[in-house]
């Protein structure tokens, strides 16, 4: 197994976390969350999501939590951005870069945004198009790439289309999305190989849920074919509000730790990282799903 040398984290706890959160946050412990991630050495947090707040009421206050951060330089805080009215507060609120997002099924698209794949997609070339004339850099989601609730398995080529339309906006990365842990680590090779005979996979993130335990494994597939940036989510925060059974993103912490013990560099101090997610869980007043965040807890009580 060939494995890089270096890994990109990208954070999304403070977004795909807490948007699926049933118990109100306060802004200031967002902030403080945040602040937190940033003194980790991690490069890349995705803040918040500029939605119309009546889809996502948890993440309402991203502008106020956009502009009340400290900013450390060499950290890219990026926000979700579904429509050029999201875009505009994002800049609002001082964004660096934003993440657009969309569903690789028509069932899912209808029921994540109401719209059909090619709608959506016309709606992100707009966005995609005011940032490029901004130079505002654009990452964009691809949900439920592997497998969606309402249609079981997805084609991959309908995956490759999708993807082939996003890059040729400009986005200069997609994060395919295994939004509801339905993949494994047979078809994310199978993924990969059939997108990198198009396209470089230094294009490609992914970002995988940990619904069924298979978050790791899939990883392994990925770091395999040679991704290096993976989506994941400080204590395994999260989960999407439109997919029945998203609960459980990757937890940075799992992910991190593994990809230490095999020499592979992050940047990331995981003991920070631990802190962080161990202030949410306090802040929450539930248990997360981290693994290695539990065994460490349990360690210091010992």
């Amino acid at each position: 197994m060939a494995l890089p040398k270096r890994v990109n984290v990208v954070e999304v706890g403070p977004r795909d976390g807490l948007q699926n959160e049933k118990t109100p946050v306060a802004t200031a412990d967002k902030v403080r969350f945040i602040d937190c991630l940033s003194e980790t050495g991690l490069g890349h947090i995705e803040v918040t999501s500029f939605v119309n707040p009546a889809w996502i009421p948890p993440l309402a206050d991203a502008v106020e939590v956009a502009s009340a951060i400290k900013r450390k330089p060499g950290v890219t805080y990026t926000g979700l951005v579904p429509n050029l009215k999201g875009y505009q507060r994002a800049m609002e609120a001082g964004m660096d870069a934003i993440a657009l997002f969309m569903s690789a099924t028509e069932t899912h698209s209808a029921k994540n945004i109401n719209k059909s794949v090619s709608e959506a997609l016309g709606v992100l070339a707009e966005v995609a198009s005011a940032a490029r004339a901004d130079g505002v850099a654009v990452r964009a989601y691809l949900s439920v790439v592997f497998g969606c609730p309402y249609e079981g398995k997805v084609d991959p080529e309908a995956v490759v289309r999708i993807v082939h339309q996003l890059l040729e906006m400009g986005v200069y990365q997609v994060s395919l999305g295994d939004t509801t842990g339905m993949g494994n680590p047979v078809q994310v090779r199978a993924l990969l190989e059939r997108l990198s005979r198009d396209v470089s996979l230094d294009r490609f993130a992914l970002h995988f849920h940990d619904t069924r335990g298979t978050a790791l494994a899939n990883v392994m597939a990925g770091l395999d074919a040679g991704v290096t940036t993976f989506d994941a989510s400080a204590g395994g925060l999260g989960g999407c509000p439109y997919a029945p059974g998203a609960s459980g993103n990757l937890a940075t912490d799992d992910l991190v730790y593994v990809l230490h013990e095999m020499g592979i560099e992050t940047g990331i101090d995981l003991e920070k990282l631990l802190d962080c997610s161990a202030m949410m869980q306090r802040v929450l007043g539930k248990e997360l799903p981290s693994r290695y965040l539990k065994s460490r807890l349990a360690a210091c009580a010992v």
